[in-house]
């Protein structure tokens, strides 16, 4: 397969283009190039240019936002299949956050101007994009609703399902880096981590987690 092909497929799986025939696709796709990034190594920058809209084809990219102190947020993780970078592409403004690579990764990636363009020959990818961004509201809604309102184990529970969802039950991330990500302290994921350990609900190695009960943890995540 192709590599223009692997990204029509990427683009299927999106809300934003599901609608679209395999022509359309295909017509968007061979528009992309593709961009290699080794560990660490940072896509871009809060404030940089937004001029592209990328997809991964492999690795990890965290979408991540700086605070005075010095400290790091992670608002997000992009697995394999996922795309970003929408609201900078749409409107170009400068970027909103930091992306940088959490690993080796291979990435789509589609430009401005050329996005542009087929949005004004495929006026309903231009419908499906202001549903998607409805939905990111509502999903950073639900989030601000979590850290205000929900106990530690349910927001932990959440985010490790959601990273199940892109990655697998063996999810890379260190437990500072979770802590960053769900609002609270190390030592605090770090017991409840143990606890959730000891009900072998999952397993914990350096920089990795190991998801043994999905079910389990999938009830804790519903507060159920």
């Amino acid at each position: 397969m192709s590599k223009q092909a692997e990204f029509a497929v990427i683009l299927k799986m999106n809300a934003m283009f599901a609608d679209l025939g395999a022509d359309e696709l295909q017509r968007l796709s061979n528009l992309c190039h593709t961009q290699h990034l080794g560990n660490g190594e940072v896509l871009f920058q809060k404030g940089d240019p937004g001029d592209a809209l990328f997809g991964v084809r492999r690795g990890q990219v965290r979408i991540e936002t700086g605070a005075s102190d010095g400290s790091r947020l992670t608002l997000n993780f992009m697995g394999s299949g996922d795309l970003f970078g929408e609201v900078a592409v749409l409107d170009g403004q400068s970027r909103t956050a930091d992306a940088t690579a959490g690993e080796a990764s291979e990435l789509f990636v589609l430009r401005r101007e050329d996005f542009l363009a087929f949005l004004e020959r495929e006026p309903k990818v231009a419908i499906k994009i202001i549903a998607l961004l409805c939905q990111r509201i509502r999903w950073q809604s639900e989030r601000m609703e979590e850290s205000m309102l929900q106990p530690l184990p349910v927001r932990l529970a959440r985010r490790l399902c959601a990273l199940a969802a892109d990655f697998g039950s063996e999810v890379h991330i260190s437990q500072e880096q979770l802590g960053v990500f769900v609002g609270a302290a190390r030592e605090s994921v770090n017991r409840q981590l143990q606890a959730w350990r000891k009900e072998a609900i999952l397993d914990l190695q350096r920089g990795r987690i190991l998801l043994r009960n999905m079910t389990k943890l999938t009830s804790i995540a519903r507060n159920e």
